[in-house]
């Protein structure tokens, strides 16, 4: 009789949690290498549309480059170079703020 193979049948043993170690094993390193740098990108970029404030420097996701000159609940305005166009974006579409440096570092 081949009991080796009665070993892997029966139910409750240890055979059907080997069964899904795989699964755990692979939904872990989706977690770790997809899911978890997913939601901290996500968390810094809320944390940067929160501290917006007038003068920043900005991108947004269509490419326009401009400076802050007034800020709404879920919109704000920029100035737009070379004409200096008022024009108003959602918040959202903000991708990057570079903020210009101190006087004292700039120059040096």
């Amino acid at each position: 009789m081949n009991f080796h193979l009665l070993a892997f049948d029966a139910p409750g043993g240890l055979g059907g949690w080997l069964g899904f170690a795989p699964l755990i094993l692979i939904f872990g390193v989706f977690y770790f290498l997809l899911i978890m740098p997913q939601q901290r990108r996500q968390k810094k970029w809320q944390n940067m549309l929160g501290e917006l404030k007038n003068g920043d420097k900005v991108v947004t996701s269509g490419g326009l480059k401009g400076t802050i000159i007034a800020l709404r609940d879920d919109s704000i305005h920029l100035r737009v170079p070379p004409d200096n166009l008022k024009i108003e974006v959602t918040r959202s579409s903000v991708v990057s703020v570079t903020t210009p440096d101190e006087p004292g570092k700039a120059e040096k």
